[in-house]
């Protein structure tokens, strides 16, 4: 999971619960997401990069660098 990139389908910020779409085993699958820096929001339709995995269903992520 880590270093995969996905796409914001729930705003993501402080003391917020975001949700991610990112391609796994085949298909695309939907995670629980938060910020890798606590202060920082992430709104709709940004690409992601996961930094931290907490199975099941829980990423840390960053914005991308595309």
């Amino acid at each position: 999971m880590v270093g995969r990139q996905g796409r914001v389908t729930g705003k993501i910020g402080p003391g917020l619960v975001g949700e991610v779409m990112v391609p796994i085993r085949g298909g695309v699958e939907a995670f629980y997401a938060y910020p890798s820096l606590p202060e920082e929001e992430i709104p709709v339709g940004t690409i992601i990069v996961v930094v931290e995995y907490s199975p099941p269903r829980t990423v840390y992520v960053a914005r991308a660098i595309v």
